[in-house]
């Protein structure tokens, strides 16, 4: 049998804004049609906190079928609303969607927590009803091959099976959906550049 090393290669997908400049809590997507999975499988589960009245960290990546942990550690009460996010929600009917209200941290005591399991692909807006400035998302993937980008825009893929691949990018400020490209992994290391059509607006720290 030929080794994982001959037969797979290593992609790099940078996300640049509409001025050419590096773009963080972008969600990238690759599914090879080899199919397969990375060596390091998404974690199954996910905590989001509400923080200072943010959601933290804003951008999150879950598995379908996986969970989504909430952690209210404010003294205060949210009210936690969950709706699908971009253009394509308002299309289709398969979005993800919730709501409950959570009880403020008990002074001295841990967080009051309610954990929520999502099985629809796709990106979600987080809100809440009392404190409408709270913002925050998370995107549910049907694909293994999934990351946020960092600081440098960068989502970096390793040991991806050789062949044709598609790579789908999603953010948040990029109300309509980018279209998908596909590319050719091979053994040699793959760039890839993706540019929004859009400036993503600061986020609030």
């Amino acid at each position: 049998m030929a080794s994982s090393q001959a037969v797979a290669g290593n992609v790099s997908v940078f996300v640049l804004d509409r001025d050419g400049k590096p773009v963080i809590d972008a969600v990238v997507i690759l599914k090879p049609a080899a199919g397969g999975a990375p060596r390091t499988p998404l974690p199954t589960s996910a905590t989001i906190s509400q923080q200072r009245m943010l959601f933290l960290p804003p951008m999150t990546l879950v598995p379908a079928g996986g969970k989504i942990n909430f952690l209210n550690n404010d003294p205060w009460e949210h009210h936690v609303k969950a709706t699908g996010a971009g253009f394509s929600s308002f299309l289709l009917d398969n979005s993800t969607s919730f709501e409950f209200r959570m009880d403020g941290k008990p002074d001295g005591k841990p967080g009051i927590s309610t954990e929520v399991t999502v099985t629809k692909p796709g990106p979600i807006l987080l809100g809440c009803h009392i404190h409408g400035s709270m913002r925050g998302h998370a995107y549910v993937t049907d694909s293994p091959w999934a990351l946020i980008t960092t600081v440098e825009g960068e989502a970096p893929f390793q040991d991806v099976p050789n062949g044709p691949a598609t790579i789908r990018v999603w953010h948040a400020d990029q109300l309509i959906d980018l279209p998908i490209q596909t590319i050719s992994v091979g053994n040699a290391l793959s760039r890839i550049e993706v540019k929004l059509t859009v400036t993503p607006r600061r986020r609030r720290i």
